[in-house]
């Protein structure tokens, strides 16, 4: 079972509805629906801080339209995980190595595939 993801504002214990991110080239903050995992330079709100955001002068928010609601896990899913797993158990690895990624491992998109420990 997906555990509930907090607001991380301080003090605030509310689901998070919401996920904030930073544009710094174009000083924008980007308001979207929940990120469907967390990413370490975002931060996920609550509805009341989505809503209430404020940036420095000179910046601009980008803010979804429409209601936040929290994300329920679905067969659809699953269904996609299964299949972007699938999928990146049938890529060729060396047509997509990263050198950055630790352990030799190859990265497609937002998924990374670790090379099995016991193959050298």
């Amino acid at each position: 079972m997906r555990s509930v993801r907090r607001c991380s504002r301080t003090g605030c214990t509310h689901p998070a509805v919401a996920t904030l991110t930073y544009a710094y080239a174009d000083s924008t903050a980007v308001v979207g629906p929940l990120a469907s995992y967390v990413e370490p330079h975002s931060y996920d709100l609550c509805e009341e801080h989505a809503m209430r955001l404020t940036v420095p002068k000179g910046w601009h928010v980008v803010r979804h339209e429409g209601e936040f609601s929290a994300a329920q896990p679905s067969e659809d899913d699953l269904t996609a995980l299964a299949e972007a797993v699938r999928e990146a158990g049938r890529t060729d690895p060396s047509a997509t190595e990263n050198p950055g990624v630790r352990g030799g491992g190859s990265r497609r998109g937002h998924l990374r595939a670790l090379p099995d420990p016991g193959k050298d």
